[in-house]
């Protein structure tokens, strides 16, 4: 079965810098993209980064030419590097990849992590 999980979420100061580690095991058998979103307290899940599998990129307003996705295929990692961090960026920040695995029938679904924690202070 197809398991994705977060890591490298932690407190920082703003205009600190943290670099978030997305991991995929399991079933996967195809990658067509990987996402990045968050949620902020009291708020809904909103989308931050996508790396599709030709490397295209595509970020938030909320982000871009702060932050960077990244990937190694090899090792099944995506990365996303946080820079220029604010009180803001304070959310649970969720890796979700779409992809074909062993038991989605030839279908493309997204599996979800469950979640890594930013604290940005002032």
């Amino acid at each position: 079965q197809a398991h994705v999980a977060e890591s490298g979420g932690g407190s920082v100061q703003t205009g600190g810098s943290l670099r978030l580690s997305c991991v995929y095991s399991g079933g996967i058998v195809a990658v067509d993209s990987v996402d990045w979103h968050r949620q902020p307290p009291g708020k809904q899940r909103e989308f931050i980064a996508r790396i599709f599998n030709n490397g295209e990129t595509k970020y938030a307003d909320s982000v871009r030419w702060r932050w960077t996705i990244s990937r190694d295929r090899y090792a099944s990692t995506t990365y996303l590097q946080m820079d220029s961090l604010k009180p803001d960026d304070t959310a649970v920040y969720y890796c979700a990849v779409n992809a074909r695995t062993t038991t989605s029938a030839g279908y493309y679904v997204m599996t979800w992590g469950q979640g890594t924690q930013v604290t940005v202070s002032s």
